[in-house]
């Protein structure tokens, strides 16, 4: 900030001095001064102080709005912000009332990979009724824009889970929630993956499911939703979860519970 306004004083008093010397008056008292090699375009001579004005217009004000707003900020899309957004995915949510697509063939989670190295999807409940009403609508909002803009069909893989089934997979290391800290438990987060040649992918070395990956999370943002992606302890790169209304239903589950405890 004071480098800005030291360098708007510096060329203020530059163009005053040019002004000064471009004068009629000062040229009629150094008429007799040997002529410079270097002059200035006749029609600066001539109209000085209006350049030195115009100058300043076109200058100073940049400068001042440079000094007085340091940083510009473009206001995220959140999802308080529907009715103002014109993306699509607002737009679909505006809309139509979605409905879930058709579930894949049960092979594709049951197939000999799914068996060796996510055997804990096989069991999964994958039933949309179970997952709540306004993060459905998002969720499918997001399937949609990823299969017509940029071809990937995503699959649910898990909606609602136990207490019972979320111990089981913290024990297993496959989440850091225990039983009821998970948004699952309230029905408010699910987990996808994009399916491909009738395989769903998980290889995040792989640059198509990477992507794939990466561009459900952004919309998942654009949504207003949170993306285990940008966890930090644990990437869980295909979940996804309505964190407030999360955090508010498991302040209202321990405030039952204290009453409970305290009657």
């Amino acid at each position: 900030m004071f480098l800005i306004v030291a360098l708007i004083t510096l060329f203020l008093l530059l163009c005053l001095g040019l002004g000064w010397w471009m004068l009629p008056e000062r040229r009629r008292v150094t008429v007799s001064a040997p002529r410079r090699r270097w002059r200035l375009p006749r029609c600066v001579r001539r109209h000085g102080v209006l350049a030195v004005v115009a100058a300043l217009v076109l200058v100073v004000p940049p400068l001042l709005v440079v000094s007085l707003r340091q940083n510009v900020e473009l206001k995220p899309f959140r999802s308080t912000d529907l009715a103002e957004s014109h993306s699509m995915i607002a737009e679909l949510l505006r809309g139509e009332r979605l409905v879930p697509p058709p579930p894949p063939p049960p092979e594709v989670f049951t197939n000999a990979e799914m068996r060796r190295f996510h055997p804990e999807v096989i069991s999964a409940d994958r039933r949309w009724d179970k997952v709540d009403g306004a993060l459905r609508q998002r969720v499918l909002a997001i399937y949609r824009v990823m299969k017509q803009q940029y071809g990937v069909e995503m699959v649910l893989v898990e909606g609602f889970r136990d207490a019972e089934r979320q111990k089981k997979l913290m024990g297993k290391g496959a989440s850091l929630a225990g039983a009821w800290r998970s948004c699952h438990q309230y029905g408010l987060a699910v987990d996808s993956a994009p399916l491909k040649d009738g395989m769903l992918q998980w290889d995040m070395e792989d640059p198509w499911t990477r992507r794939a990956y990466f561009l459900y999370g952004e919309l998942a943002k654009e949504a207003g939703l949170a993306w285990g992606g940008d966890w930090t302890n644990l990437k869980d790169y295909v979940h996804v979860e309505s964190r407030d209304r999360c955090l508010a239903a498991r302040r209202a589950r321990q405030a039952r519970l204290d009453a409970q405890g305290g009657s």
